[in-house]
């Protein structure tokens, strides 16, 4: 089978290479600077994907000697917003997986500067590519959806669509366009997915780091379902070819509810540091944000987007529900819990670069 990985230098991308290979698919990586997809480092990870339980799927293919043998990934440049190269691309692929997020800095080169227009633009740019070349299956990691949100704000009112941000809507936006485009579509909705590179996780990493004290606005309280990068990328490889997954919509979440106050508590003791808080009872998201993103190195306009969809609870699977543990069941994934997937985050980072903290 014949995969095409868009975002392949990403932090999902350049980790679902490795685990495709392994499983002995073939493997087109699509970025737009191709300089940046590290083939070597993805050929080094499919020794260690392959060792994973056959749980989820996984095989390998291998000659009468025992040795394993797989392609490299035909790396190939594409272009989602402006669509060149597109077709190329996706040319005889049997699945593409679309894991592409325009939440940061636009570009530099004058294109529309609103992250949700971005969004739309390359959400149709891939879709209309997908759905000319036969592409028989989409697969997109998603985020947070108005579902997930706490019914209910402050009091007894009920929230409306209108305080959803703009990151909410896009998500459900760009669904919408690979859906339309291609019936087979299975989505992940995942909430803040905890691994070395997920720049949410290590967003919250460097406050803890660089803060003696935690200024933790009033969003701090609200409650999600944290997920490891590793059952992530376990059930993205297996959405190629598990055929109960077809056309579905999965929540996905880890076994563990905390809010984001919690988390941060947690990650600081993983870490080993004492960090006071101060509960604040209000957000001013366009300060705070701010601030948080220029102690933390980050993109502000990440950031804003991040803490704008801090409404209220986002819960995969709704707040009382178990919907988010289908997709595990189906894919055949054993979730991990919250502390583990800090422990292994925290030491992959440190392996690759020291934490001044630790």
């Amino acid at each position: 089978m014949l995969v095409l990985v868009t975002g392949a230098s990403g932090f999902v991308g350049s980790q679902l290479a490795p685990t495709l290979l392994a499983r002995g698919d073939r493997v087109r990586a699509l970025a737009r600077d191709p300089a940046r997809v590290d083939v070597a480092e993805i050929m080094s990870g499919v020794v260690t994907s392959s060792d994973a339980p056959a749980g989820a799927g996984r095989r390998a293919h291998a000659r009468g000697d025992g040795i394993v043998e797989r392609e490299s990934p035909e790396v190939v440049t594409a272009d989602v917003l402006t669509g060149k190269g597109l077709t190329r691309a996706m040319a005889g692929v049997d699945v593409a997986y679309y894991l592409i997020h325009s939440m940061g800095r636009a570009p530099a080169d004058g294109r529309e500067s609103s992250f949700p227009e971005r969004e739309r633009i390359a959400a149709e740019n891939c879709a209309v590519a997908a759905a000319r070349a036969g592409v028989r299956r989409l697969v997109y990691l998603g985020g947070p959806t108005a579902a997930w949100t706490d019914p209910r704000g402050e009091g007894d009112e009920m929230l409306s669509p209108e305080v959803l941000s703009p990151h909410l809507r896009s998500r459900e936006a760009v669904e919408r366009i690979l859906r339309d485009a291609v019936s087979d579509t299975v989505v992940l909705r995942a909430s803040i997915v905890i691994g070395s590179r997920s720049r949410s996780f290590r967003f919250l990493v460097r406050l803890v780091e660089r803060m003696p004290v935690l200024a933790l606005p009033a969003w701090h309280v609200h409650r999600t379902r944290p997920i490891d990068a590793r059952d992530v990328i376990e059930m993205l490889a297996a959405c190629a070819s598990v055929a109960a997954a077809a056309g579905r919509t999965f929540d996905i979440g880890g076994p563990d509810i905390l809010s984001y106050g919690e988390m941060i508590r947690r990650i600081a003791e993983e870490m080993l540091l004492a960090r006071p808080t101060v509960k604040l009872g209000v957000n001013m998201t366009s300060i705070t944000a701010r601030i948080a993103a220029a102690i933390a190195a980050e993109d502000p306009e990440l950031v804003i987007a991040l803490m704008e969809g801090l409404q209220g609870d986002l819960l995969p699977g709704g707040p009382d529900g178990t919907l988010h543990l289908q997709a595990a069941d189906t894919l055949g994934v054993d979730l991990h819990s919250f502390d583990s997937a800090v422990e292994r985050s925290l030491r992959e980072w440190e392996s690759l670069e020291e934490l001044t903290a630790r």
